[in-house]
């Protein structure tokens, strides 16, 4: 009687695995290297160093970025990207605009004390090159809009009281972006109530003067 061979699994990764891997490695480099920006500030820090808090060579850094550059502008790629989801997402969602601003508001503030977020604060964009600062200001701006819109819409569906939208949208991402500066994950409070507390303040301004 023939008998067909055992089917084992090859002990080499698929493609998909590959891919995996390769994307965790990527990540672990930009997480380490935000916490290290965020603590020492941009220009202290060099490759060697992330490599060496990553315990690898810097070789190894090299085979997913080209430059410090390019891993400063994905770090904060990844805090402004979040922030353009959450704003695009509240200007589409259901309901008044004040309670979707709200919404907004506290995820904001989330990733803003979180690494990535804390790099985009704590670094500034005269860090980048300036193919990168181009990119990061026109991610900015269309947060900036994209507020903006909510505060019009806010307006005139009542849930805002008349105000200058510009004025009003730059305080909201002024006293946002702050919490980069002051937050610390042992201060006492979690994230996400902080979060609450700011975005509680920012709506009774938005409706104070009513």
């Amino acid at each position: 009687m023939l008998r067909m061979p055992v089917k084992r699994r090859s002990p080499w990764p698929s493609p998909e695995q590959r891919a995996q891997t390769r994307e965790a490695k990527r990540d672990a480099v930009l997480r380490t290297a935000a916490r290290l920006f965020k603590e020492r500030g941009f220009p202290a820090v060099s490759l060697d160093d992330v490599a060496a808090r990553l315990n690898v060579t810097k070789p190894v850094i090299y085979r997913h970025f080209a430059n410090k550059d390019q891993i400063l502008f994905e770090c904060v790629s990844v805090a402004l990207e979040q922030i353009l989801e959450a704003a695009a997402e509240a200007k589409e969602g259901p309901g008044k605009a004040r309670a979707r601003l709200l919404v907004m508001m506290k995820r904001y503030a989330v990733i803003m004390t979180e690494d990535s977020g804390m790099c985009v604060v704590r670094t500034g964009d005269h860090e980048l090159s300036e193919t990168s600062r181009k990119e990061f200001r026109k991610l900015k701006r269309k947060i900036d809009q994209l507020i903006r819109a909510l505060i019009e819409e806010g307006i005139e569906d009542g849930s805002i009281a008349p105000c200058d939208v510009k004025m009003t949208g730059m305080a909201i991402t002024g006293a946002l972006n702050w919490v980069a500066k002051w937050y610390r994950p042992n201060g006492g409070q979690s994230a996400e109530e902080v979060a609450d507390a700011m975005a509680s303040v920012l709506e009774k301004l938005l409706v104070a003067h009513r």
